[in-house]
């Protein structure tokens, strides 16, 4: 049987308007989360996974989940007595002016990640390099793995280095990836992240009031 006019735009109207958003769920026991909800990385995936306050909390406790799922810390370093140079910077190897280091326990390795318009894109990183560039700074020897990293930033011939949560780094990838437009990003681009650095400078604490995370 052949369907009306007035039916068949009823049901193509079901496609064409405008469903309201889902809230975002707790990954592991699916109530649903704030929009400043806390995260997890799952270890055995790779993943990043959303957790409410009290799932974010049990997983904080030794043991939980065989220790699959660890919580990311929500602790922001700096150490004013240690500066990189642009030979440091250089000696990393890495083609952009931002990038994220973290250790993956799993792997036993470090890995040095940079945003790109494909997302994160991974560079090589020599241990050597590593110790030599960065194994003087009180934040390395803090760094928490999987769940920290360390974020640098190259501008004018100076490189910020903060500890900050491997989430936020995820969040400027998506963010790049999202807004980057041309060969250098483009406006919009670079007002993103300078607001993006100028909101980790605010929160980063001196590495001398650090606290286990």
């Amino acid at each position: 049987m052949t369907a009306s006019p007035e039916a068949r735009t009823q049901g193509l109207r079901r496609f064409l308007t405008e469903r309201p958003a889902q809230p975002e769920r707790c990954e592991l026991c699916a109530v649903p989360v704030e929009a400043d909800h806390r995260h997890l990385v799952d270890t055995e995936k790779r993943a990043l996974v959303c957790a409410c306050a009290p799932c974010s909390l049990l997983m904080q406790q030794p043991g939980a989940a065989a220790g699959r799922f660890r919580t990311v810390p929500n602790r922001y370093l700096a150490d004013p007595g240690h500066g990189l140079d642009d030979n440091a910077w250089e000696a990393l190897q890495i083609p952009v002016g931002v990038a994220f280091v973290f250790r993956n326990a799993a792997l036993d390795r470090l890995v040095a990640l940079y945003p790109s318009p494909a997302g994160a894109t991974e560079s090589e990183l020599d241990p050597a390099t590593w110790t030599e560039v960065l194994g003087g700074s009180r934040l390395a020897e803090l760094l928490e793995p999987d769940v920290e990293a360390l974020l640098l930033r190259r501008t004018d011939g100076h490189c910020e280095c903060h500890l900050v949560p491997i989430d936020i780094c995820y969040e400027l990838v998506g963010h790049m990836r999202l807004l980057w437009h041309g060969f250098d990003g483009g406006a919009e681009a670079r007002a993103a992240l300078e607001a993006f650095f100028a909101d980790v400078a605010r929160r980063a604490r001196p590495v001398g009031e650090a606290v286990r995370p």
